[in-house]
């Protein structure tokens, strides 16, 4: 009888779980990221490592997309394993129920700081910003070093671009306009609409996809231009003549989730402790330019890199971090102000 209980015991341990683990194991995951040299960086960081570490390959999709994830919840289809998601719209999701917890045991984040440790749905994966680009070839002497100078298009005359989007574009609005940044929220969104107006007709180009902002430099469409860091460093590193402005940059932290419902949620939390990987968050980094929030993974980031990343000390002291709960509880109004105010002449 003990003996039978001892085998009983032995199976039920660390054999139970290889056959419970090779009894669910699924020919593939899908996640959908924001595609673009990111979903490349991914790929040779992460999705690589969870193939090879558990034999389950990555299927990827894009874009990020707040509407489709809610329909895919709403109606019990789920397509997706894990998700990306805007910042501000991670929030929404984490409120609307859209998402499953996140399984600590499983996904170690003892190393983060501690203000996102116990998140309890939305993985924190990297720290990006939307800062300033400007082609060096054009300003020769230096370009803007803040919003009041990307705004003065006497200063700095040519072809501006800027995201389709009112998130950080109000902020941007209000810098210029000479409000504090310790003063920013609530934001004050007639002011930063009225400064906006000043700018439009310099913009040549609303994007609305990380690659095309950093494309419109690249091809001279514009000569200053907002993106995310990542992207000028890709067009940086390709030898184009772009200089990053960090004063003012937007940080924001890229948000990872299951999708409430997903099939194969245990596979999306291996996933997701993959992407906690300090050494693997080091890799991503040096490809793009995006940070892990692993306050380890700076240890293993090429040094040559760290000038180029949002948090290093010299470049986090110039920033602010944008109010997603603020934009959460007021983004659906002022998105549609936004689309009406593109439309005005």
């Amino acid at each position: 009888m003990q003996r039978r209980q001892v085998l009983a015991l032995a199976v039920a341990g660390p054999l139970g779980a290889r056959l419970a683990m090779a009894q669910d194991k699924p020919a593939q995951i899908v996640v959908n990221d924001s595609g673009g040299a990111s979903q490349a960086a991914n790929k040779k960081a992460f999705y690589s490592e969870f193939e090879k570490k558990y034999g389950v390959r990555v299927a990827t999709t894009s874009p990020i997309d707040l509407g489709k994830l809610r329909a895919m919840v709403q109606s019990g289809n789920v397509e997706w394993t894990v998700t990306e998601m805007g910042s501000a719209d991670a929030v929404i999701a984490e409120r609307s129920g859209l998402l499953e917890p996140l399984d600590h045991s499983i996904i170690d984040m003892s190393r983060f700081p501690k203000n996102l440790q116990d998140r309890k749905y939305v993985f924190p994966k990297s720290a990006y910003s939307t800062v300033i680009g400007f082609r060096s070839d054009v300003f020769k002497n230096g370009g803007p070093k803040g919003w009041s100078d990307f705004f003065d298009a006497q200063k700095f005359p040519g072809p501006r671009t800027m995201q389709n989007s009112p998130i950080e574009n109000l902020e941007f609005a209000l810098l210029a306009d000479g409000v504090p940044v310790d003063k920013l929220y609530p934001l004050d969104v007639d002011r930063a609409f009225r400064k906006l107006g000043q700018i439009k007709p310099h913009v040549a180009s609303w994007w609305t996809t990380g690659a095309q902002s950093a494309q419109l430099l690249v091809d001279k469409e514009a000569v200053i231009g907002t993106a995310w860091n990542g992207r000028y460093y890709t067009a940086i590193k390709q030898g184009v003549p772009i200089t990053m402005e960090w004063n003012q940059g937007a940080l924001k932290e890229s948000a990872y989730g299951i999708p409430k419902g997903a099939k194969d949620a245990l596979w999306g939390q291996r996933l997701l402790a993959i992407l906690a990987d300090p050494r693997l968050q080091a890799r991503y980094a040096d490809e793009v330019g995006y940070p892990g929030l692993n306050l380890d993974a700076t240890q293993y980031t090429n040094k040559d890199m760290v000038p180029f990343l949002p948090t290093s000390p010299e470049n986090l002291s110039r920033q602010f971090w944008v109010n997603l709960a603020w934009w959460a509880d007021n983004a659906p109004a002022i998105q549609e102000r936004w689309a009406r105010w593109l439309l005005e002449k």
